[in-house]
């Protein structure tokens, strides 16, 4: 019925309204003029740190008018923004913990990861995988990092389930190593109760060793357990960017401060002269923050407002 789509649009602008652009505004900073979050370092439990108060980490960017909300972050006069995140650190993490070569391979080869997936799961060559094809990889190559299931893949994909399962028989032909790296996960995190991070942070399950606890329980924490050691794993590079950093601009003599830190982006700000060298550094501490198999690489944008960056070339 076409009702039901004012009605979710409806609720969407509701949500924007009243969480952002009527919130935001009260909570600015009268001697600053702008609006500062809180930072925990326990509030999530991959270790990733969590922003409240307001919480500007999960300020919407999957929609056109969600993202118009990121247009109100300015910086001042004479200064600009700059963003670096990490390009898919959590899949380079799975290449490495896995030591899978064909997704070693294909991280070292440059190549575009989730049209690798495609063109070896279908068959074909690297020029010949569609759009669709690639968003179908891709849903497996992030999916699976999340313990999805042929029935998650299909929902997410609108594969059927027969498809999705054949899918991810097929990826797992592909990237054996990657199915047993899983396998093993799931095993480790049953017989000893907890998984580790690659720098030895741990996160327990305690009811995955009750075998007469809640199944739904049991399951979900086996989804967690596949995720916390990957995950966590970018979460504690990315701290650890973050402690190298401050050093890093004072060494050269540079003035950006760190505003934000959005999961795999760090949010600077600088004077518009000092741009470049700046995004230079900052992406040096992040690429050599950790070092793992396959290099960790970084993409560096900027603009004048968060709404509107542009790659940095």
């Amino acid at each position: 019925h076409p009702v039901v789509d004012y009605v979710l649009e409806y609720r969407e602008l509701a949500k924007l309204k009243s969480t952002y652009v009527d919130a935001l505004p009260l909570q600015v900073n009268p001697a600053s003029g702008r609006v500062h979050t809180s930072f925990n370092q326990t509030g999530s439990v991959t270790g990733r740190l969590a922003s409240s108060d307001p919480n500007l980490q999960n300020i919407p960017t999957r929609t056109e008018i969600g993202r118009q909300v990121r247009d109100g972050f300015v910086a001042s006069p004479g200064e600009v923004l700059l963003s670096v995140d990490y390009s898919q650190i959590e899949l380079r993490i799975v290449a490495h913990m896995s030591s899978d070569q064909a997704m070693l391979a294909a991280f070292q080869a440059g190549q575009d990861i989730h049209a690798a997936t495609a063109a070896a799961i279908y068959g074909i060559g690297l020029d010949q995988v569609s759009k669709e094809q690639r968003r179908h990889a891709k849903a497996i190559n992030f999916g699976l990092i999340y313990g999805m299931s042929p029935f998650g893949l299909s929902r997410t994909t609108g594969l059927t389930l027969a498809e999705a399962e054949d899918f991810v028989k097929a990826y797992f032909h592909q990237f054996p190593q990657v199915k047993q790296f899983l396998d093993q996960l799931r095993q480790r995190a049953a017989s000893q109760g907890y998984v580790e991070t690659l720098l030895g942070r741990r996160r327990y399950f305690p009811n995955l060793q009750n075998q007469s606890g809640n199944a739904n329980l049991r399951g979900r924490e086996e989804r967690e357990a596949i995720n916390a050691p990957v995950q966590g794993t970018a979460a504690d590079i990315m701290k650890l960017a973050m402690i190298h950093l401050p050093a890093a601009l004072a060494r050269e003599k540079l003035t950006a401060r760190l505003l934000l830190q959005v999961h795999d982006e760090l949010l600077l700000e600088c004077p518009r002269e000092e741009l470049s060298p700046t995004a230079a550094v900052v992406q040096e501490v992040m690429e050599n923050a950790y070092h793992i198999t396959i290099s960790l690489k970084t993409e560096a944008s900027w603009g004048i407002n968060w709404g509107n960056l542009n790659p940095l070339v």
